[in-house]
């Protein structure tokens, strides 16, 4: 399945990987040498490789859990509230510094470089009696594919660094006259949102029959980006609200970042309601909803989401693995010891406890509000009338929502394929007696497969995409941004809602009726939604930091300082359950944007490096 999914996509017919030069004009070794570009561009087959190694840039974000993972895939999930791992270097616990930062995007100037080059280069290629042409319809098509990509890849980077340059030239890495400076945000801004305009209406409808065209970037995905950029370019961290970036310029004296501009924001519920319009009129999009005989099954909803390509998915990458079992990447590692099959080198992508309080109760409230939250003793028969848990289950992860059994798999729950009971305590089957452990007591759950398990004739992998959009976030972007413009407007609460109705849970409108109309509760609430509906989806990192409140308190965005989990080291299983502190983290001010990479900066005459560092 994986090899029909990713037919389009980087396939062994490319030509080749993108090379480490520190150029970021450079592009893959093969591209760079002295070829004849009249050549490539006159053979199909070379002009598909082409345009299909511009692919290589989308992030793979199933891959997470390594030390050696870049920018282009999902380390944001450990740098921020949500999990912990073992690691050789712990990056998390330094702030970012030129010198203290593992992960960069900057390379993605070597695939514009590459789209660019295409752009400029391919045309249609006539049959005249060979088997292999490029019609104008192909062209056109490959063309548009190679745009997208273009301004996705100056979106990446400028949700990364803010404002960079703008590169539409086919610049000579070997010219070392040329220099660039960097754009500003609006310019920067501007120029995305015009390509991915452009780009829409070339781009075809999402057709999940077609399997060989399910990552194929399609109209949904450029107006779905549109939609990421505008909220990005209306929320404080790029719109007034960091102070420091208003005073960053150009050697020339160019401002970066503009003073603030509160009608930044209907210009993002415009680009949202667009493609909720066409998810919902055109019924291209839906929330993915599965039913267990004649009832709708919440659990089964939230799990097979992740699993297979479905409506919900409105951009994805194909070519990703999520490991093997017993002990290779995230399936493997995840597994814990006591489980038949797991093995000392997993069990250790773990759930802070600020991600576990962040989850509901199944009354649809936070634990803070609940009458049925308790932090004492351990349930007892028919407590929790969902059998999601059993007598003897510490009260905390009794009766909490579907979305939080989805995600955290804690202390004394049973293994989902061999029934084991695994115990993170001291003297538990997967204690902390070795290196890699849950180093928390909870292991982060979401988007495991439910299937693989290393005993038996069960399968050792299992191949899904690796989801960068879907249409639940844009409900809540677009509820966001509607609070923002109108905070009366009924359609707040309704959109919040649809994605709690889909995650089982009772509705806003009938447990806090009250809050309607008020802009800073549904703030929260829109908040909140987020932060449990995507967790472990890799966004987290950048909404905590385009709502700048990263220094707020623990639980409400804190980036920095202490995180805790349950006491791995007590000498009952009862003091294991004491939250504990496991690490305190890093954070400055600077860390709201990343810094671009010391090297780029030194070899340059015209690039300021980001504000504070």
């Amino acid at each position: 399945m994986k090899y029909i999914f990713h037919s389009l996509i980087i396939a062994t017919t490319t030509f080749g990987a993108v090379s480490c030069n520190k150029n970021y004009l450079d592009v893959s070794k093969e591209l760079a040498e002295d070829r004849d570009m009249q050549k490539i561009f006159s053979t199909p087959a070379d002009v598909r490789r082409w345009q299909r190694n511009i692919y290589a840039g989308i992030p793979n974000m199933a891959n997470y859990s390594r030390n050696d993972i870049s920018g282009l895939d999902n380390p944001w999930l450990r740098m921020t509230d949500e999990v912990k791992l073992r690691q050789v270097t712990e990056y998390n616990l330094a702030p970012y510094t030129l010198s203290h930062s593992t992960w960069s995007r900057w390379s993605l100037y070597q695939y514009i470089r590459q789209a660019n080059i295409f752009l400029a280069n391919a045309v249609e290629i006539p049959a005249t009696g060979q088997a292999d042409f490029i019609s104008a319809d192909e062209l056109a098509e490959l063309k548009v594919q190679a745009r997208f990509l273009r301004a996705y890849y100056h979106y990446l980077l400028f949700e990364l660094y803010g404002p960079v340059t703008i590169m539409t030239e086919i610049a000579d890495p070997n010219n070392r006259t040329l220099d660039f400076a960097r754009n500003s945000v609006d310019e920067v801004v501007n120029f995305i949102y015009d390509e991915l305009t452009a780009c829409a209406d070339g781009l075809k409808d999402p057709d999940l029959s077609n399997q060989q065209l399910l990552a194929v970037p399609t109209k949904g995905a450029a107006l779905a980006v549109r939609a990421r950029l505008m909220m990005y370019a209306a929320s404080p961290l790029f719109n007034g609200g960091y102070a420091e970036a208003l005073a960053l310029t150009n050697k020339d004296g160019k401002r970066l970042f503009p003073d603030a501009d509160n009608t930044k924001w209907q210009k993002a519920l415009t680009a949202v309601k667009a493609i909720i319009d066409y998810a919902e009129t055109g019924g291209h999009y839906a929330l993915h909803r599965e039913n267990t005989g004649t009832s709708y099954d919440p659990d089964k909803s939230l799990y097979e989401l992740h699993m297979k390509y479905n409506k919900e998915i409105i951009f994805a990458r194909s070519d990703v693995n999520w490991g093997t079992v017993p002990n290779a990447g995230v399936d493997g590692w995840s597994v814990p010891r006591g489980a038949r099959g797991g093995s000392n080198a997993t069990g250790y992508i773990a759930a802070t406890q600020e991600l576990v309080d962040a989850f509901f109760m199944n009354d649809g409230l936070p634990i803070q509000e609940s009458p049925a939250y308790s932090e004492t003793g351990m349930s007892v028969a028919g407590e929790d009338l969902t059998g999601r848990t059993q007598p003897g289950t510490y009260r905390m992860y009794v009766n909490r929502e579907p979305r939080f059994y989805q995600a955290i798999f804690y202390n004394g729950r049973r293994w989902h394929v061999g029934n084991e009971q695994i115990f993170f305590n001291r003297g538990g089957n997967s204690d902390n007696s070795v290196q890699d452990h849950a180093r928390t007591g909870y292991i982060f759950y979401k988007k495991l497969s439910k299937r693989v398990y290393n005993q038996g004739s069960n399968p050792k992998s299992e191949y899904r995409p690796g989801i960068i959009f879907r249409l639940a976030e844009f409900y809540l972007l677009y509820a966001e941004a509607l609070n923002e413009v109108t905070p009366s407007d009924p359609n707040i609460i309704t959109y919040i809602d649809k994605v709690r109705s889909r995650a089982g849970i009772p509705l806003l409108a009938d447990i806090k009726p009250g809050i309607r109309g008020n802009q800073a509760a549904q703030r929260e609430a829109v908040r909140a939604e987020m932060r449990v509906e995507l967790a472990g989806e890799g966004q987290r990192y950048f909404d905590v930091r385009r709502w700048m409140i990263a220094e707020a308190p623990a639980g409400k965005g804190a980036q920095g300082g202490p995180y805790y989990g349950m006491d791995l080291n007590a000498a009952t299983i009862e003091g294991f359950y004491k939250r504990t502190l496991i690490e305190n983290r890093g954070w400055t001010k600077a860390m709201y944007l990343y810094p671009i990479p010391l090297n780029d900066i030194q070899n340059s005459r015209l690039l300021v490096q980001n504000p504070l560092y």
